[in-house]
């Protein structure tokens, strides 16, 4: 995050971390609803598959899509505009072109190891995409100083108003998931793109594991925070953190208050592991 604070302004500089944190919750929760997805096909259950195909393919109609053609629409362009970058947003729009194939490909997936494949491979795609976007355009259009990245943001939320709603996914058949809304509520942070999360395990009783140990300490949290929005009611989450992680669990209390338990697995010296359970609803 150091490079994004040397912003041309305040404004641009929040922005800039604002953009690269929402990054940090996307990642997450595709994480969660990724594992989750692999471990139910490991497991035979057809139908449980089924449904968090069907979750996950929600989440991408509703946020991951429109997320990307919000790009396009305000961010992209004057990051075009660059001297130096008019061939790397060439690129990012071609990898926007991949993403949106592969979540068309995982609604027509013929049975759930296809899907569990093909949302593995949209995770790798969009983990590397973040990481150009963390590195490359976001600190490229915070310290351009002719463009103002806080009105940037503020347009790719209109454009994301726009989008979201509409199915974008042209599903044919595998459609059973619901809408989930975008939230721009909360302050989520992110390291600088390599997917955010460690997570991709799975612990013995079959939730997905949240490894934080190598996230940047200043992204744990919004990484966690978007893990956490990917858990559908009964399930959960195995954290493993470098501490007694108090404060997060505080945070995360606040923003679900009641709606999450948690059990510690193991009590450092190392690692702590928590267990953390989304009550059914």
């Amino acid at each position: 995050m150091n490079d994004l604070l040397v912003a041309s302004s305040e404004a641009d500089a929040r922005a800039a971390e604002a953009m690269v944190a929402h990054h940090a919750a996307m990642a997450g929760t595709l994480t969660t609803h990724v594992t989750q997805l692999a471990s139910a096909a490991r497991s035979g259950n057809a139908a449980e598959a089924e449904r968090v195909r069907a979750e996950l393919l929600a989440w991408c109609r509703t946020d991951l899509v429109p997320h990307a053609l919000a790009e396009e629409a305000a961010l992209y362009p004057a990051a075009g505009d660059q001297p130096t970058a008019s061939l790397l947003v060439t690129a990012m729009l071609s990898e926007h072109q991949l993403l949106l194939g592969l979540v068309d490909q995982l609604g027509k997936a013929q049975d759930v190891v296809s899907a569990a494949i093909t949302a593995g491979s949209l995770r790798t795609v969009f983990e590397t995409h973040l990481a150009k976007e963390n590195e490359l355009i976001v600190p490229l259009l915070a310290t351009a100083g002719t463009v103002s990245l806080a009105a940037l943001l503020d347009g790719m939320h209109e454009a994301l108003e726009e989008h979201q709603g509409h199915d974008h996914g042209h599903d044919h058949g595998h459609d059973h998931g619901h809408d989930h809304g975008h939230d721009h509520g909360h302050d989520h942070g992110h390291d600088h793109g390599h997917g955010g999360c460690t997570c991709g395990e799975t612990d013995p009783a079959g939730l997905p594991e949240l490894d934080v140990r190598t996230i940047p300490h200043a992204i744990r949290h919004a990484t966690v925070f978007g893990a956490v929005d990917g858990v559908r009611p009964g399930s959960g989450l195995v954290l493993v953190a470098p501490h007694d992680p108090l404060p997060l669990l505080a945070q995360l209390e606040q923003r679900d208050p009641g709606v999450l338990s948690v059990e510690y697995l193991e009590r450092g010296p190392e690692a702590w592991r928590l267990q953390i359970l989304r009550s059914p609803r």
